[in-house]
């Protein structure tokens, strides 16, 4: 139903779309291709857990066949050879059941821990899925935010230029303050050009993110969200770890191997089958009366009820061969774990430090931001007094919107680092 209302918001409304990253990562947790798969490797493992349990149900099947014979062979009445021209009917129905393999046992639980495998990994996926949206997110609202302040740099360059000339004109100023702003000018407008398209490129990546082809949407800013964790928890980083879909997935993955391991062992058990068949007959001599079909089927009945005991004695090594290579997947396993366990520690310990610098560079910067706020104004003063010439203005005007677009980053890098610990801690 979700992935319905996004679907029609596309294409219903291309032109006035604009989401938050609330909507983005519902979207993409329900509708990326990556997600999907792992859906359908959910539901592939159900079936792989009906198939193992139908193995402990018997099979039956039934079958009829319709022959002629020419020539020599054996004349049912007098049970003589002569040249003889024959039909027969035979019909039959037999049922296999392997009443005790521990192998089909032991397959059942394994399509289970497989099943569980699968879903975590659907959820590892959904995780890789959003911890990349909230990257592009971000990385696309950085990029515009830089633009808008580029573009009020610009306005503020030909606004400046035409008071200058009218300031020049009547004598208040030198000329040279005109060349001094037209010389930077150029500059600009090259790196106007250049986050123009840093903004473009970003927002394509997001709407990669998405896994949505179609550029009809706009993104919000996003909300403040500076709550801190508890860092300084010396279970913070184990908790995280403990949480997360991958390292279920890992430990889910050793259990499936181990569970290998048993059905290997498995080789070396007896297997105990039965078997029962009904079977059942109809002959005629070409050209000659013979009793009716059905006479002779309820006369040629015949039935068989068999039970067998298979022992393994010697399987060329195979079986001991088998459990080893076994053995050594769980012990790979248990490698790829240690691995992961590095991985991820080195993931949310890094998540942590960007957290806690990016937390300290936005508390400076917003306690310094008022001082530069009353230095902007103050030179602002100064320039309509005569007191700074326009150049200098330009700079101190440049800076001060430079200083905003350093606020506005460093506010969201601390809640871009707020979202990814989200993330890892509610799944």
């Amino acid at each position: 139903m979700k992935k319905l209302f996004f679907i029609l918001l596309i294409n219903l409304f291309p032109a006035q779309q604009s989401w938050t990253l609330k909507q983005c990562l519902d979207y993409a947790s329900a509708n990326h291709p990556l997600v999907k798969q792992s859906a359908v490797n959910v539901q592939k493992n159900e079936r792989q857990i009906s198939a193992a349990k139908g193995m402990l149900l018997p099979s039956v099947d039934a079958g009829i066949s319709h022959n002629y014979n020419f020539g020599n062979g054996i004349n049912p009445q007098n049970n003589q050879r002569e040249a003889i021209n024959t039909q027969t009917d035979n019909l039959y129905a037999q049922a296999n059941w392997e009443l005790m393999n521990w192998r089909n046992y032991l397959t059942i639980s394994l399509t289970k821990i497989n099943k569980e495998t699968s879903t975590y990994r659907m959820k590892q996926a959904q995780n890789e899925v959003r911890l990349n949206v909230i990257q592009m997110f971000f990385t696309y609202q950085n990029s515009k935010s830089w633009l808008e302040v580029l573009e009020t740099q610009l306005s503020g360059i030909e606004d400046q230029i035409k008071r200058t000339e009218n300031e020049v004109e009547i004598g208040n100023r030198p000329k040279s303050d005109i060349y001094d702003i037209k010389a930077n000018l150029g500059t600009m407008q090259e790196q106007w050009v250049s986050a123009k398209n840093q903004r473009d490129l970003a927002k394509i990546n997001l709407l990669n993110a998405l896994a949505i082809t179609k550029d009809t949407l706009e993104f919000e800013k996003p909300e403040e969200n500076l709550a801190a964790a508890d860092f300084h928890d010396s279970h913070f980083v184990q908790h995280l770890l403990e949480k997360n879909p991958a390292y279920q997935t890992v430990l889910t993955e050793i259990r499936a191997q181990q569970k290998m391991v048993d059905i290997a062992r498995s080789g070396y058990l007896p297997t105990i089958n039965g078997s029962y068949t009904w079977s059942s007959f109809y002959n005629k001599i070409m050209g000659q009366p013979a009793t009716a079909f059905s006479e002779q089927i309820q006369n040629n009945r015949n039935q068989q009820l068999s039970f067998g005991l298979n022992i393994p004695v010697f399987s060329k090594l195979q079986i001991k061969s088998n459990v080893e290579i076994a053995k050594l997947n769980v012990i790979h396993a248990n490698y790829d774990k240690d691995l992961l366990i590095n991985n991820l520690t080195q993931n949310i310990n890094s998540i942590r430090v960007q957290f806690l610098n990016a937390q300290e560079k936005y508390n400076l910067l917003e306690a310094n931001f008022e001082n530069q706020r009353l230095s902007f104004r103050k030179s602002e003063e100064k320039y309509k007094e005569g007191l700074m010439d326009a150049y200098t203005f330009f700079v101190v005007r440049n800076n001060w919107l430079q200083a905003n677009y350093n606020l506005i980053s460093s506010k969201n890098d601390v809640i871009r680092q707020t979202e990814l610990l989200k993330i890892l801690e509610y799944n």
